[in-house]
């Protein structure tokens, strides 16, 4: 079938792939990295514990079968490996088939992280780059032209993930109707990044504009990348342009550059497509197949896009093949953390030896400038940002945490950026304290060198203590 490829898109095709790669050897690394404080057999919300309540129909993974650490480093490492491999362009050397599998393997890998990851991979991004990842499998090698059906399935993710978001936050804070929502979110978002500061200090006539042209390319351009070249390829450079804004706005993980790799297929890179044979009909029937599958699973997604009552980031099949996203519907006006602090003394007083705990980028000490991670996820600093939210979205594992440090647990405090007990010597007590954090002026910058100002507002948690009955949770 002659219309079935489009050969001008070969080095579309190259570079989506070389950068999914890219993201996924974060994502891997990311898991590798943490995994032992948050969900391995002693972290915070074990596995085993969760595969005993949730079968394998509602959880498909690896780890239903069998849970080991060992195990899961050994997919989160042989993830990174095969993530390397194919940026080193492995899939080129091998059959067709071989290299579908080849790209199946980092899919299967972190879809079994995933349905295992409860709290700790609750995140939009994580489906995103699973149904990414998927779609990408049919994709193709050097033996054949990238398919017009899964090119158009990627723009279609595209579509769904910018005009969903655009959706939403139309549908919710009416703070995006009026165009001041930029007013807070640089300061309230969920880990601001070392440039943050200065882009919420931005002239409040530009933070109207800003949210005005958020919503032209979530709201108009996406219906661009189903015309015709260039006004496609042109759709996809505008979304590429604002994703690289809010990289640099802040720390959202790998949200924006797997978006930005979404939005590469849809750019046609001018090259001369190479002399290519025949598609072979079992790949085009494979192809088709799948595309018919994924066409008729996205009738949830569209119906809750489309809904009154749309919600963001849900996944409606266990493979999470096609999902549902958005971001940032309601914008918080006030930023809270939660402090958490640990003491030597036997008897703990309000007023004793408290030292605090320091998070890697989460707002701790406010003269400490807050510093670039995104891609790579710190996974607990996220959630210390919900947990200020409210209580309710720590109440499974926000007790387990402060027992890892009575512990001087290794593996919790290799998540953190710096403990102020020795390991030897673990605190007695450890307790928890609210604070309001708002962003310094120009002049109070000036002056004492703080980009944040906080005020103290309640107890989260006493101090509280390991007991002789203590057991990890």
């Amino acid at each position: 079938m002659e219309w079935f490829t489009a050969p001008d898109y070969w080095v579309a095709r190259l570079v989506f792939q070389k950068a999914l790669a890219a993201v996924y050897l974060v994502a891997f690394l990311t898991a590798a990295l943490q995994f032992r404080a948050l969900i391995g057999e002693r972290g915070m919300l074990p596995v085993p514990r969760f595969v005993e309540r949730v079968p394998f129909g509602r959880a498909p993974s690896l780890f239903q079968w069998r849970y080991s650490d060992r195990l899961f480093a050994g997919c989160a490492w042989t993830g990174c490996a095969v993530a390397v491999a194919l940026l080193a362009g492995a899939d080129a050397l091998v059959p067709l088939w071989a290299a579908m599998l080849l790209w199946l393997v980092p899919w299967a890998l972190y879809l079994s992280i995933v349905n295992v990851g409860q709290t700790w991979y609750g995140f939009g991004w994580e489906s995103l780059l699973l149904e990414t990842g998927f779609v990408a499998v049919f994709l193709g090698n050097d033996e054949v032209a990238p398919p017009v059906v899964v090119l158009f399935l990627l723009r279609w993710l595209l579509f769904r993930v910018e005009f969903g978001a655009g959706l939403i936050k139309m549908r919710g804070d009416a703070c995006w109707r009026k165009l001041t929502c930029l007013d807070h979110h640089h300061e309230t978002q969920p880990m601001p990044g070392p440039l943050s500061w200065f882009f919420h200090h931005l002239p409040k006539p530009l933070h109207r504009v800003e949210v005005a042209a958020n919503h032209v390319t979530q709201l108009v351009v996406p219906f661009l990348l189903f015309t015709p070249q260039p006004v496609a390829g042109v759709a996809a450079a505008l979304m590429i342009v604002t994703q690289l804004w809010l990289v640099l706005s802040g720390n959202f993980s790998w949200l924006n550059w797997i978006t930005i790799v979404l939005a590469l297929p849809a750019v046609r890179f001018p090259a001369t497509p190479p002399a290519l044979p025949a598609t072979p009909l079992w790949y085009e029937t494979v192809v088709l197949a799948v595309a018919a599958l994924l066409l008729a699973l996205s009738y949830r997604p569209v119906a809750n896009m489309l809904s009154r009552r749309q919600v963001m980031n849900r996944s409606f099949d266990p493979l999470h093949l096609v999902n549902t996203y958005g971001a940032f519907g309601s914008v918080s006006r006030v930023r809270y953390e939660v402090v958490i602090e640990g003491t030597a003394d036997e008897v703990p007083r309000q007023d004793g030896d408290w030292r605090e705990y320091e998070f890697k980028g989460k707002p701790g000490d406010p003269r400490r400038w807050p510093r670039q991670f995104a891609p790579y996820h710190l996974r607990l600093d996220w959630m210390m940002w919900f947990a200020a939210l409210s209580p309710a979205y720590a109440g499974t594992w926000f007790s387990a945490l402060v027992e890892r440090l009575l512990e001087n647990d290794r593996d919790t405090l290799r998540l953190l950026r710096r403990s102020p007990f020795p390991p030897d010597a673990p605190p007695r007590h450890v307790r928890a304290r609210l604070f309001r954090y708002r962003y310094t002026t120009w002049r109070e910058l000036r002056e004492t060198g703080a980009c944040w100002e906080r005020t103290y507002v309640r107890e989260y948690l006493p101090p509280t203590r390991l007991t002789g009955t203590a057991h990890r949770s």
